[in-house]
């Protein structure tokens, strides 16, 4: 794809003034890379705070008496019982019970529900939605999206924004600034504590420039966003979920809450609910799980995975790998049989038509380190 036919976020020019390496990404020329590299971004996140712009992702809010009513008939998550300021991670679903995108849902009270959706997937959103439901739905087009994560986001942002102090993990606030109308929330995708901001486009460079004028802040860009989710155990959609991979292949059952499962008060209603229920009741045919190759040399997506060093028949794929810089060792997240998903059991990867021993692992690879409680 040519940089110049793709769209550029609110923030583009602040990139190239902090000298990012520019790169196509779903549709839009994003940062992959800072001056300082991947391995520095990485570790800055994880030991004080980087800044990523996602404002390539779609904002998008339903609103209406009906709109969680009618939002559960497309989701296999609890939207009716998602109390004004909460959050939750869930995904739309397809009649064959695989994932058309993952999304995040944050209740804002009466302004309605605010959908988080991937970049590469907001325009099938959208329409999705608009087969699907009858209330109002609005693409927020004119806002921009930013996260701060790492241990030391919570102090940089209560600088500037106090009422963030008493927000627990997926928390949701609506908060003036400078006259804008700034909706954060407590979660991000790098397992780390931190926050994520949606605000006026036209606020976006002065809110990043007063987050950047503490030290403790660094931009960071596509490359380490990866290397963090992927140490986290976090999904990447179109990798590691897809319209063919079902949330209990996925092992995503977590986002699944009761009332929409087997015998629950609101048991199924979505897209692909037979599937989805059966394999919650009787357990998949495969899943994904964490791999640890030996040594250094990471598995890249596509490597195939063989349940024995002879086998000529794949077990599974990877489905994302890298080398994790807090693991300090290589990661991967693949697809497995559940008979041989068990942490612990060897199997081996063909990289470069060659045989490497690896270990199925328990997920995530570093801990998560959110803020559960006040």
């Amino acid at each position: 794809m040519d940089q110049n036919t793709t769209k550029k976020t609110c923030l583009y020019e602040r990139h190239l003034s902090y000298g990012a390496k520019m790169v196509p990404f779903a549709g839009y020329s994003m940062p992959v890379q800072y001056p300082n590299g991947l391995l520095w971004e990485h570790r800055h996140t994880r030991e004080q705070a980087g800044l990523f712009d996602v404002s390539h992702m779609g904002q998008i809010r339903l609103s209406g008496s009906k709109a969680a009513q009618e939002l559960e008939t497309i989701v296999p998550a609890d939207i009716q019982g998602l109390k004004p300021g909460r959050q939750r991670y869930t995904f739309f679903t397809n009649a064959a019970g695989g994932i058309l995108d993952d999304i995040m849902v944050a209740n804002q009270g009466e302004a309605g529900l605010l959908l988080v959706v991937n970049a590469a997937c907001k325009q099938a959103d959208l329409a999705w939605l608009q087969q699907h439901l009858t209330g109002p739905i609005e693409y927020l087009a004119d806002r921009a999206l930013v996260a701060l994560q790492g241990p030391k986001a919570a102090t940089v942002l209560a600088n500037i924004i106090p009422d963030i102090q008493t927000m627990r993990f997926m928390d949701t606030i609506i908060t003036p600034w400078q006259g804008a109308e700034l909706w954060i929330s407590r979660s991000g995708y790098t397992g780390e504590d931190g926050f994520e901001i949606s605000l006026p486009a036209d606020n976006a460079n002065a809110f990043c420039i007063q987050l950047l004028d503490h030290d403790a802040v660094a931009w960071i860009g596509l490359g380490a966003r990866d290397s963090l989710r992927l140490e986290a155990g976090l999904c990447l959609y179109g990798h590691d979920i897809n319209a063919e991979t079902s949330p209990v292949e996925a092992n995503l059952t977590w986002a699944i809450q009761k009332a929409r499962r087997q015998g629950g008060s609101r048991e199924g209603g979505f897209p692909g609910a037979d599937r989805i229920l059966a394999e919650l009741a009787s357990g998949p045919a495969r899943i994904r799980c964490g791999i640890l190759p030996d040594g250094r040399g990471a598995m890249r997506e596509g490597t195939p995975l063989f349940a024995t060093p002879d086998d000529s028949e794949a077990i599974g794929q990877v489905t994302s790998g890298c080398f994790g810089p807090s693991c300090e060792r290589s990661i991967a997240l693949a697809y497995l049989p559940t008979s041989l998903a068990n942490p612990g059991t060897r199997i081996w990867g063909e990289v470069r038509k060659k045989r490497i021993p690896a270990e199925v692992a328990t997920l995530p690879f570093h801990p998560h380190n959110y803020h559960r409680n006040p």
